[in-house]
């Protein structure tokens, strides 16, 4: 069953991207061309970021309670990165758009290749974008699932927490704080703001693994690119028993000349596009694994320390991903120099060694992706933000204990 699921995600147009571009249309990310259905997608981003507003509202009504407060600013947080993130991605859709037909085209160009260990590579880092693409998804609808079962979980394996909601001494467990224009301690208005708050964490879940995972398949890409770069300019002058004529040499040096230049501005466009988001993200997830690993340590519950963990573990996951990924782009930048000296540059006259240069010239451009003009993205800067956390988690732990 899940085969046939998986099966009908792949689009052999985009061999690379096309579990990732379908969900960005299903969850309207890209928005469609007709014009009742681009309203509706509208008015469901717009619901969703409202929601998102009254989330920031609630967080004035429960700051007496430091772990209603603390649970609403980790959501809080979250629900304002993933409204932020969709608020960019459509402002800036036409950008994204020439993003995703860039890696299509040059995706495409590589597969016609019968180089074998080209293919090879190609197919490995496809089946590694499937794996993060569905582990991803599986981690978010994991989140959202539990943060919506755990308030009627809670209702039914504690009968003191029902007593004391009957009586009136405890209020019910909502799915997401979120602030709202009637009585959500009644019956009905609580089944309201849980139908409005369930539905709220699915399309914010949506958001989220699709644009996550869109931008982690792109950077997946650049390494692939870059890898292939290596390979390619590895192989201008062909072997030594094999050297190939002057024509065939100048077409695929330039050809790599020309590709590492796409690809350098499709990077920085792409970065263009990513590094304010992942500016946000770093405080934010900073804020986040401090305000839950808090949660763990003060939480009796051992249900609740479960669910608890689950989250810090998205929380820390998502972050982690990039970080890895860009990580991964920055070094195969710095090794592509390495293609032309594998070559046998040293068998061509002088007038090829100039050539040559230039092209290690433009090899030599590093690409790497930012968050801000501060730092990059890099696995040394997650490190740094996870001990920041810490440092945070141990003041908020301590306050608390004066």
């Amino acid at each position: 069953m899940l085969k046939n699921i998986f099966q009908k995600l792949e689009n052999p147009k985009r061999p690379l991207l096309g579990p990732n571009v379908k969900a960005l249309q299903f969850w309207g990310l890209l928005l469609p061309k007709n014009a009742w259905l681009k309203y509706f997608y509208i008015l469901m981003h717009i619901l969703v970021t409202v929601f998102t507003a009254t989330e920031c509202i609630d967080v004035w009504f429960v700051k007496s309670d430091i772990n209603l407060l603390l649970n609403n600013l980790k959501i809080t947080m979250l629900a304002t990165m993933s409204v932020t993130k969709v608020t960019t991605f459509l402002f800036w859709q036409k950008y994204w758009i020439s993003i995703i037909e860039y890696v299509t085209k040059a995706d495409l160009n590589q597969r016609k290749t019968t180089d074998e260990k080209k293919l090879e590579l190609l197919s490995g880092f496809t089946k590694y974008c499937r794996k993060i693409t569905y582990l991803y998804w599986s981690l978010m609808y994991t989140t959202v699932i539990i943060v919506m079962v755990q308030p009627i979980f809670k209702y039914v394996s504690s009968e003191t927490y029902r007593l004391n909601v009957k009586n009136g001494t405890d209020t019910y467990l909502q799915v997401v704080s979120s602030w709202v224009p009637w009585n959500k301690n009644k019956m009905v208005g609580y089944l309201a703001a849980s139908v409005y708050q369930s539905y709220a964490a699915i399309y914010g879940g949506g958001w989220i693994t699709s644009f996550d995972t869109n931008s982690m398949v792109i950077m997946v890409f650049f390494r692939a690119e870059l890898e292939l770069l290596r390979i390619d300019s590895k192989d201008i002058f062909g072997t030594e028993s094999k050297q190939v004529e002057h024509d065939v040499a100048i077409k695929r040096l330039k050809d790599c000349h020309r590709r590492h230049v796409e690809l350098v501005k499709f990077a920085r466009l792409f970065d263009s596009c990513l590094s304010p988001i992942m500016l946000l993200y770093m405080f934010v997830c900073s804020v986040m694994l401090c305000v839950t690993a808090y949660q763990i340590t003060i939480e009796t519950d051992p249900m609740q320390r479960f669910l608890t963990t689950e989250y810090l573990v998205f929380g820390v996951a998502q972050l982690f991903i990039y970080c890895w990924h860009s990580n991964d782009v920055l070094f195969a930048s710095e090794d592509l120099m390495r293609g032309p000296y594998e070559s046998i540059w040293w068998t061509k006259s002088v007038k090829y060694h100039k050539d040559l240069y230039i092209l290690v010239a433009q090899f030599n451009k590093t690409v790497v992706f930012s968050a801000g003009p501060f730092t990059m993205l890099t696995v040394a800067t997650f490190i740094n933000i996870l001990k920041g956390a810490y440092s945070y988690y141990t003041l908020l732990s301590q306050s608390q204990m004066k």
